[in-house]
């Protein structure tokens, strides 16, 4: 298969996460209409969404080591169709609860596998290349999302919304079936063993510099799970728009995404890792104390408002592709278990931000702007909390 081909094919799977977390946020008021349940109740859908993510995040890149990347990826998305179709036609509240940890629970495997794929198929300049280029493709995802749900819960309800994650499932099932390939060959592969993957995993967490550079890549993301767990509240009362005007706070993210992943695949053409990643922190800072200034001396208004998550989501696009392959470059012959725990710490953050932070800032913009640096300030001292943190994992990541 021509890199180009698997690209969009790895970028499609990446998108299925987030296409099950924003395509249904304008539906929230006719969930709760629905059922009669409070907005807490729905939100809950939202967090045990996550939560479900990123416990099995754990292992579908381990199950992968064992069973092949093509296996996986295959009978994850069909469990995701036939979830999201329990969704569609769910009869209570504890029913869609339900279907959404279902989501939830097989939602990452195209994630995390890709990302195992690309470290098996390309060598590290090209493996950045790739990984920059399915950001690129990815960032779709959170911009057309809210839109299609929008306009879905407009014409036909809420339940239209899980109809046509039923048809993404399924349909990318059939696209994985015919043209994606089977990147681990037999002899590369694990003995699926509880006490060997159990001590695989203990090893992973006990290994200081995986663990800080998995935090600081799960820190720096702060702003996407703050926004994206505010987004109802931060478009409609604290910018003061309508429910259809999500794409104020969405697009400016993904056209960051999308060109800091341009920006970045460009780079790794003439820069190292640490300058890359470099470049992308003084963005993203920029853009964090540009937030808290303006949301300290003025009221929030579209488009100063989103402006800086534009800039943080560039300087965001720009390092993730060099952080992402370092990281995993620690563990070249398991690639898929430290996917999976890097994602499982990534996912855990985004619970925690979306789920339980959000709701307590998501009604003051200055307040989300200052946890948004406070956050960031985190990721980028942890990934400079060793001496000779970059220059070591440059080097690992190319003997990777």
């Amino acid at each position: 298969m021509q890199t180009f081909s698997l690209t969009l094919i790895l970028a499609a799977l990446s998108m299925v996460g987030a296409l099950g977390i924003d395509t249904y946020l304008p539906a929230f008021p006719s969930i709760v209409s629905t059922f009669g349940v409070d907005e807490l109740a729905v939100g809950q859908t939202l967090t045990v969404y996550v939560l479900a993510f990123a416990v099995m995040m754990l292992f579908h890149g381990t199950v992968s080591d064992s069973f092949g990347r093509r296996r996986v990826i295959l009978v994850s998305l069909v469990i995701f169709a036939i979830a999201s179709l329990g969704a569609m036609f769910a009869s209570s509240i504890g029913m869609l609860l339900w279907m959404r940890v279902l989501q939830g629970a097989v939602a990452g495997a195209g994630a995390v596998v890709g990302r195992a794929i690309v470290n098996d198929r390309f060598d590290s300049v090209h493996a950045h290349k790739v990984m920059a280029h399915i950001m690129m493709v990815f960032s779709i995802a959170p911009a057309v999302a809210p839109v299609i749900g929008g306009f879905l819960q407009t014409v036909s309800g809420w339940r239209s919304v899980f109809g046509f994650l039923t048809l993404v499932g399924a349909s990318l099932a059939v696209a994985c079936y015919f043209w994606l390939p089977e990147t681990l060959p037999m002899d590369k592969r694990h003995p699926f063993e509880f006490k060997r993957i159990a001590q695989g995993y203990l090893e992973t967490a006990l290994h200081k510099r995986f663990i800080v550079m998995s935090l600081s890549i799960a820190f720096v993301f702060v702003a996407i799970p703050l926004y994206v767990g505010s987004a109802a509240t931060f478009v409609i009362d604290v910018l003061h728009l309508d429910a259809r005007s999500f794409a104020w706070m969405f697009i400016p993210i993904v056209v960051g995404l999308m060109g800091g992943a341009w920006v970045s695949s460009q780079l790794a053409l003439y820069f190292s890792a640490g300058r890359i990643v470099s470049i992308g922190f003084g963005l993203m800072l920029f853009a964090a104390c540009a937030n808290v200034i303006y949301n300290t001396l003025f009221t929030a208004a579209v488009p100063w408002a989103v402006l800086p998550l534009f800039l943080n989501a560039f300087g965001l696009s720009i390092c993730n592709p060099a952080m992402t392959i370092a990281t995993l470059g620690l563990y070249p012959r398991a690639r898929g278990r430290a996917a999976s725990l890097q994602g499982f710490i990534q996912m855990v953050l985004f619970a925690v931000i979306s789920g339980l932070v959000a709701p307590l800032v998501q009604h003051s913009a200055l307040h989300l702007a200052l946890v948004h640096l406070s956050g960031l300030l985190i990721g980028i001292g942890l990934w400079f909390a060793v001496p000779g943190h970059a220059a070591a994992m440059s080097r690992e990541a190319q003997r990777a």
